[in-house]
């Protein structure tokens, strides 16, 4: 088996190639399972743990770690760094400065469902030397889950990182304090189930930090910040549902008067809040309020002869105008007509704003789309122009959806 492993020898920890590690890929199954193998930050390359070889005389920022294989609970004693919590007989430490990003190289990866999860915990004292990680509080500096598509059939970020030659990059955060840390970098694997976890963890020094600690509620301990059953690890990824409905970041849609709102999908990302992310707690899904009531006036015995307004037939987030259209244009009560800004309306049968960022077009309403710029191919993907908005039905001054774009 060929193992892809680039070695930029000019940025080699030792200054040579080490053979060890593409050898102990290939005899060790790493079509099935891996971890994080090297690190680059600044110029500057480091090699990490190897971890079916002897410890004696491995020298390297990384923590030991012993197996190439999944951690099966969220709550292992392993599941802080993939070992016991103690550090090297010889362990480095890599000066890092705070606003410099920091690049975890894996293994050749097979497995693209799933979120990348980068922690950062301070150490107490001078150094992180003698520290064990499971006594560590750590914080999030990075996430990434779902990015588009369906939770069965979409993007994650493992497949990001897949296609960005197995690395993932963080960035520390300027504001974080100057000191010693480990970094954990963590992929959590979703094809099956349980969840697969696999972090390492690094140490490093970082310089030209700020003053932001971290708050209570983003730090947790390892064992203790996920549980076994978090949403974000119970997901299944073979269900109907999960194969059919779309993630949406705004409102569900109503298209016209006989169809249903749309159904959404939400995938949680474990852990605490990100750091600095304004969060006090792990981020819900978004909960559409329903539309406001309204008290009628008292009848009067005489009441003022008044023009009738016009009746709205086009229900909330319908379209009421645009180019081209020449539909109704009421909306109904409570409702009025605004133009949308490239933001949350539905622009045609069977379409949101949601499908066309993504440049994904569900072959369900395909042949139902009348406008001539658009494909009527049932192929899986299509792009197409959007900047020809419609006007849609919203709730006057509702906060949802008037941000709706910007979620």
């Amino acid at each position: 088996m060929k193992v892809l492993f680039t070695q930029p020898s000019s940025r080699n920890f030792f200054g040579v190639y080490n053979p060890q590690i593409p050898l102990a890929l290939a005899a060790h199954g790493v079509h099935a399972h891996g971890g994080v193998i090297a690190y680059s930050n600044g110029g500057n390359w480091y090699n990490g743990f190897a971890p079916y070889n002897s410890p004696t005389g491995q020298t390297t920022i990384q923590r030991p770690w012993a197996t190439y294989d999944p951690i099966l609970s969220a709550t292992a004693s392993t599941i802080a760094c993939n070992n016991d919590g103690a550090p090297g007989p010889n362990q480095l430490t890599a000066t890092v400065a705070a606003g410099s990003s920091i690049t975890a190289y894996w293994n050749t990866w097979p497995h693209p469902q799933g979120p990348q999860l980068t922690y950062l915990a301070q150490c107490p004292g001078s150094s992180c030397n003698g520290v064990n990680a499971n006594t560590l509080k750590w914080f999030k500096i990075d996430e990434a889950g779902l990015l588009s598509g369906t939770v069965g059939n979409g993007k994650w970020a493992a497949g990001k990182m897949i296609e960005q030659n197995n690395t993932w990059t963080s960035t520390i955060p300027s504001t974080v304090p100057a000191g010693n840390y480990l970094i954990r970098f963590e992929t959590i694997a979703l094809h099956s189930l349980p969840a697969q976890h696999y972090p390492e963890c690094a140490q490093i020094q970082i310089t030209g930090g700020g003053s932001r600690a971290p708050t209570a509620a983003e730090l947790v301990s390892f064992p203790g910040g996920y549980s076994n059953s978090d949403p974000g690890l119970t997901v299944n990824l073979y269900t109907e549902a999960a194969k059919t409905q779309y993630v949406f970041f705004i409102p569900s849609i109503v298209v016209d008067s006989q169809s249903e709102p749309f159904s959404r999908t939400y995938y949680p990302i474990p852990g605490p809040p990100l750091y600095n992310s304004g969060e006090s707690g792990p981020i819900k899904p978004p909960v559409t309020s329903a539309p406001p009531t309204t008290t009628k006036p008292p009848v009067t015995s005489q009441p003022p002869v008044t023009t009738a307004p016009p009746v709205g037939t086009v229900p909330q987030y319908g379209q009421c105008g645009g180019q081209g259209y020449n539909g109704p244009t009421v909306c109904i009560a409570p409702y009025t007509c605004k133009s949308s800004n490239g933001a949350s309306f539905v622009l045609n049968k069977g379409f949101s704003l949601n499908d066309a960022l993504q440049h994904t077009i569900p072959s369900a309403y395909r042949e139902s789309d009348s406008r001539s710029n658009r494909p009527t191919t049932t192929n899986e993907t299509e792009e197409y122009d959007i900047a020809d908005v419609a006007s849609g039905c919203q709730i006057p001054e509702d906060p949802e959806a008037l941000s709706a774009g910007d979620s």
